[in-house]
């Protein structure tokens, strides 16, 4: 699943789009940011409610290529102002991260269609 294609999910509005459209290959989701840098896989999506410009600062250190912040979380000018300088895209939804992760899995690969 290509970044470009999270945007278009009903589920999902994008707020950052200024991002190079890189093939995501798995997704990790967690709100610990410490967990985040020491577990998120390169060319992932983090799935979380943190939504602050931390989050980027990890997101890049950890190589992830795109956050989905959930439950309709507002998003900070500074977040998405970091994130356009690092090339992340982040999209917003109102669900919960667990419905948001299983159906990111779901279009990555990691699980079968219920």
């Amino acid at each position: 699943m290509k970044i470009s294609e999270i945007q278009s999910l009903e589920q999902f509005t994008c707020v950052q789009d200024q991002y190079t459209d890189a093939e995501l290959t798995t997704g990790y989701t967690s709100d610990l940011l410490s967990d985040v840098m020491g577990n998120a896989d390169e060319g992932s999506v983090l799935i979380t409610i943190q939504a602050h410009k931390n989050t980027v600062a990890v997101s890049s250190l950890a190589g992830v290529a795109a956050i989905i912040i959930c439950n309709d979380r507002s998003v900070p000018d500074d977040m998405l102002a970091a994130a356009a300088d690092e090339g992340l895209a982040v999209f917003q939804t109102s669900e919960n991260q667990f419905n948001t992760s299983a159906l990111v899995a779901q279009h990555i690969g990691g699980c079968p269609a219920a």
